[in-house]
């Protein structure tokens, strides 16, 4: 060869090393751009795409994913790059950890694959999916923990992936476990942020005398802020036979759940009796959900948690998300956990703050009543003996006697009414301690179960236990008692909803079923009648109206009596 060959030869080697040089140089510039793009934002949502996208454009692929793996090994969470929403919809659901997905989760070490299908571990494509042939896959580690797996697929110019972008792949791995602790220590400050706030927002309106109620609504909506969810409700123990009533809900369709009553076999029933953390997936798809919430409300991934320690739990927390949501994570099961603590944590202190008052009205009671039995009545008793022997002495003028005559008689009912009083000072509480209204309306129910052959569906809403006086809470439980009653024997039902509430004007009953309705070729409605008589006693109205798409609903209004 010619040394102008040669000289040629070897300048032209060196142009093509000076061009791999230069690759080389902007592709690590390319990576460090990238790195300092991962790590840039704080909010993890955004830090997982930036990941995809770097990995996709480091090593010029066209799709990209990063599995987030849950507890059991799964792929919770999948972030995607290079689909269009239309590619993801025919494909209809996202990959769950198997195949070449679920090899390397099972061992999370860098896979570089020249064909897919070729592959023993491959299970194939979903019908919609679109083709892919190469494949580069790299775990993504925080603190020596498989966060989840970076998968690339079909490099664009059609070649392999080759060791260099193996080598790219690995490096932006490392620094997206930086980037991705990072923002889970940010999202966890600014959690426990929150966390602290409501729970001294908490604790302030318990003890400061709020009304339980509005004070539990406020801790929903609070729990269903920092979990970012779609429902959260807080169910409560009614009755002697395990059931549960929401007690406070918010999100959507909040109103649809609040006052529903859970029976024993419910979800939220098995956590407050086990006092353990359930988690489901898809929750109105659940068989075991039946009865609960997810009946009424369509609802997608939730979790229940006790309120209170397993010993003591005071209620059950769902938060839930709607079909086709997120889900949730343990870091924010974890706050809601433990929030949930702090919350009964401040209840129990409000509640023996409570009794404490309580006990101060009632001894305060005990010493009018003893003061009034001991003083009072012994005085005018005393005084009307008196007048009563002066009565001999004024006989020969009728008008004197007849006048202490009727001293007398008035100090003898004035007696009658002070021990009255007395009575019912010693005894309105004993009464209050008996079941309340609440607890005799689940009962009520109950008992129609055995006649009608299905548990009707119960709804409470209000302060039905302290806001509803003795005789119209007497006249509510009959009313109730002959509309099932009317169903029972009439309707041919086989769904019956219950709702009872108490607002600070009125009382309402509302029985809904979806049987046949009523006939109108029957005149002769007895029950009807009674309970027709049983509102207009009380100034109330009786209206009944047709179901749809079939049945019939009563409703029973009464203005509410003051209970002082």
């Amino acid at each position: 060869m010619s040394p102008q060959l040669r000289l040629d030869a070897l300048l032209e080697d060196l142009q093509q090393q000076v061009a791999q040089v230069r690759g080389a140089r902007d592709r690590v510039h390319t990576l460090l751009d990238a790195v300092l793009a991962v790590g840039s934002d704080l909010d993890l949502e955004v830090v997982l795409r930036r990941i995809v996208e770097s990995a996709v454009t480091l090593v010029d692929a066209r799709y990209g994913a990063l599995g987030v793996l849950g507890e059991e090994g799964t792929i919770k969470q999948f972030v995607t790059v290079g689909m269009d929403e239309e590619a993801i919809a025919r494909i209809g659901y996202y990959p769950r950890g198997e195949g070449i997905l679920g090899l390397l989760i099972r061992h999370p070490e860098p896979l570089r694959l020249a064909n897919l299908a070729e592959h023993p571990a491959s299970a194939g494509f979903p019908s919609g999916h679109p083709p892919m042939t190469s494949f580069l896959g790299a775990p993504v580690r925080v603190r020596d923990r498989v966060f989840g797996n970076l998968y690339l697929t079909n490099k664009q110019s059609g070649a392999e992936f080759d060791s260099d972008d193996e080598a790219v792949m690995q490096t932006l791995a490392a620094a997206a476990g930086v980037a991705i602790d990072n923002a889970r220590l940010y999202d966890e400050a600014h959690r426990r942020q929150r966390w602290l706030a409501a729970s001294n927002e908490l604790t302030r309106s318990l003890l400061s005398g709020a009304e339980p109620g509005a004070v539990l609504q406020s801790f929903t909506g609070a729990v269903r802020e920092m979990a970012g969810a779609d429902l959260v409700t807080l169910a409560v123990p009614v009755g002697h036979r395990g059931e549960l009533v929401i007690e406070a809900s918010s999100g959507s369709q909040a109103e649809e759940v609040r006052g529903l009553v859970l029976p024993a076999t419910t979800l939220a029933a098995k956590v407050f009796t086990s006092g353990e953390t359930i988690t489901n997936e898809a929750l109105s798809a659940d068989p075991s959900s039946q009865g609960g919430s997810a009946s009424v409300v369509e609802l997608g991934p939730a979790f229940f948690v006790p309120l209170g320690t397993r010993e003591h739990v005071r209620g059950v927390l769902q938060v839930a998300n709607l079909p086709g949501g997120a889900l949730f994570t343990d870091a924010v099961i974890d706050m809601v956990t433990g929030f949930g603590n702090q919350a009964a944590l401040a209840l129990d202190v409000a509640e023996h703050r409570q009794n404490t008052e309580r006990m101060v009205v009632l001894n305060d009671r005990d010493r009018i009543a003893r003061d009034l039995h001991d003083l009072v009545i012994q005085r005018l008793f005393a005084g009307a003996l008196t007048l009563q022997s002066t009565l001999g002495q004024v006989s020969d003028r009728p008008q004197v006697n007849e006048r202490i005559q009727r001293v007398v008689d008035d100090l003898d009912d004035t007696i009658k009414i002070i021990r009255s009083t007395v009575y019912a000072l010693r005894e309105g509480d004993q009464a209050r301690r008996g079941s309340g209204l609440r607890a005799q309306l689940v009962a009520a129910t109950e008992r129609a179960t055995e006649t009608l052959g299905f548990a009707p569906a119960l709804r409470m809403t209000g302060l039905l236990d302290t806001a509803v006086p003795a005789e119209q809470a007497e006249q509510l439980l009959a009313v109730l008692g002959e509309a099932l009653s009317n169903t029972v024997r009439h309707a041919h039902a086989s769904i019956v909803d219950v709702g009872v509430e108490v607002t600070d004007a009125a009382l309402k009953l509302r029985v809904a079923d979806n049987g046949r309705g009523i006939d109108p070729a029957v005149t002769r409605r007895s029950g009807l009648a009674n309970l027709r008589r049983r509102a207009e006693e009380m100034d109330g109205t009786l209206t009944l109206s047709a179901n749809q798409p079939s049945g019939t609903v009563v409703e029973w209004v009464v203005p509410l009596l003051s209970t002082a």
